[in-house]
């Protein structure tokens, strides 16, 4: 669908017959009442162009006076040539406000088969979950993102502590990813302010939550004016309305409170739990992830991005009993401080453990490459690549799926690609609807063209 420039070559007016655009009906009922109305007039002025078609008038004109009849068709003509104006203005004029610069044709299209894609519901926090949401709004634009609320570092952390609101930075960069990035308003919404007294660090879209958040009396109403005013292709929801903290035990016994002090706490993480320790979920979180036909765990870090949503005990159970097909996206690197020496099955083991349950992934996507020329600062940050396990993945019944999912780096780094990650779950969701097997692996060519 986003490559639609490229892989469609069809003549520019000949594009308007593509099927799924609900312009072509109404364009055929303009026709018809034109039609219609046309035939009134004939009648009335007593001209015959077409003989038949006189003669038919006639036979029924023989109960019912001339005048009436014109008088019926015109008016039902007309009915029916202003219903058919009135939709075809609504679908050409419902596309978003027109922020998108593509074709008016290519919007239609879009528009019309993202509106027909699958229910996914993305779980996570951090620049993981944007990163995967800015290539599955590609997708479908039935997408909810479920975040986090745990974080409690930076500019969200200020605002937490001085505010008393739930921390906004990672709703605000999942809006944003949602969002048309070339949007002049999506870049106003992640500007970071550099200097300025009380300002230096804080983001406009962080202040912009919070000053709506003031007003409403609710971060989620604020969240969802903040989405509108930025037009974003599904919504975004925080997992708990509730003041979540994080709290770690270490195996050394240590207790690490708050989120930004974990990874700085350099041990092994033995358990995640929160403060208050029962915290709800929101109840549109819990209608999502009923409804969805696909849900998504990660990327992004493990102990303080995803696991906190499962540690909300509601979402965790829904998402076991949920019939949807679950997908983990396993990270590339390991994190100093979380995940140090782990590998794939030592992520999924702790999202299971702190699930409670086996239930909450049917398969695993990792990434199947690496450049040669790894650059340095991972190694010399603590940072490795995790380590594939696949006898010990085969023993949690979870399936493996592998794939190329990183940008293309002259320098060596590695970091996800959301479109080839979004691609890869939907041709592992595709698969898995058609055929039942949830373990493939599928390859792409320079041009990331994707055949399973």
């Amino acid at each position: 669908m986003n490559n639609f420039k490229n892989k469609v070559r069809i003549p520019k007016d000949a594009g308007w017959l593509i099927p799924g655009l609900q312009v072509k009906r109404w364009f055929a009922l303009i026709l018809f009442g034109a039609i219609l109305i046309t035939i009134g007039i004939l009648i009335l002025i007593d001209i015959r162009p077409i003989f038949y078609t006189m003669e038919f008038i006639r036979r029924i004109a023989n109960t019912v006076s001339t005048e009436w009849l014109a008088f019926a068709i015109c008016m039902f003509g007309a009915a029916i040539f202003f219903k058919g104006w009135q939709k075809t203005n609504l679908s050409i004029l419902d596309l978003g406000n027109g922020k998108d610069n593509n074709s008016l044709l290519e919007n239609l299209y879009r528009r019309r088969k993202l509106n027909r894609g699958p229910k996914i519901v993305a779980v996570g926090g951090g620049t993981g979950l944007s990163m995967l949401l800015k290539g599955i709004k590609h997708i479908t634009n039935n997408i909810t993102a479920v975040v986090t609320v745990g974080d409690d570092g930076g500019s969200s952390g200020r605002l937490r502590e001085e505010m008393g609101i739930l921390p906004p930075g990672d709703i605000r960069n999942c809006i944003a990813a949602l969002a048309d990035d070339e949007d002049l308003v999506t870049k106003l919404f992640q500007y970071r302010f550099k200097t300025g007294e009380g300002l230096e660090g804080h983001s406009f879209g962080n202040l912009f939550l919070t000053a709506l958040c003031s007003i409403t009396g609710d971060m989620v109403r604020a969240v969802k004016e903040s989405s509108n005013v930025l037009s974003i292709r599904g919504r975004v929801l925080p997992s708990t309305l509730d003041d979540m903290k994080l709290v770690a035990e270490m195996e050394d016994g240590r207790i690490i409170n708050g989120e930004s002090n974990i990874p700085e706490a350099h041990g092994r993480i033995k358990r995640l739990y929160t403060d208050p320790k029962n915290c709800k979920a929101l109840e549109d979180v819990i209608a999502a992830i009923k409804d969805a036909e696909l849900i998504i765990l990660g990327p992004g870090s493990l102990y303080t991005s995803v696991i906190p949503n499962l540690l909300v005990e509601e979402i965790a159970q829904e998402i076991a009993k949920s019939k949807a097909k679950k997908i983990y996206v396993c990270n590339i690197m390991t994190q100093p401080g979380e995940t140090d020496g782990y590998a794939v099955s030592d992520h999924v083991k702790a999202l299971m453990q702190h699930a409670n349950s086996k239930k909450i992934i049917d398969a695993v996507l990792v990434n199947d490459y690496l450049p040669k020329n790894l650059a340095e600062k991972y190694q010399l940050a603590g940072s490795f690549p995790v380590r594939l396990d696949h006898t010990n993945l085969k023993k949690l019944g979870v399936s493996l799926c592998s794939k190329k999912l990183i940008e293309d780096s002259r320098e060596g780094l590695v970091r996800h690609s959301s479109h080839r990650v979004a691609r890869a779950i939907f041709y592992w969701f595709k698969k898995v609807q058609r055929d039942g097997s949830s373990s493939f692996s599928i390859e792409c060519d320079e041009k990331q063209e994707c055949n399973v």
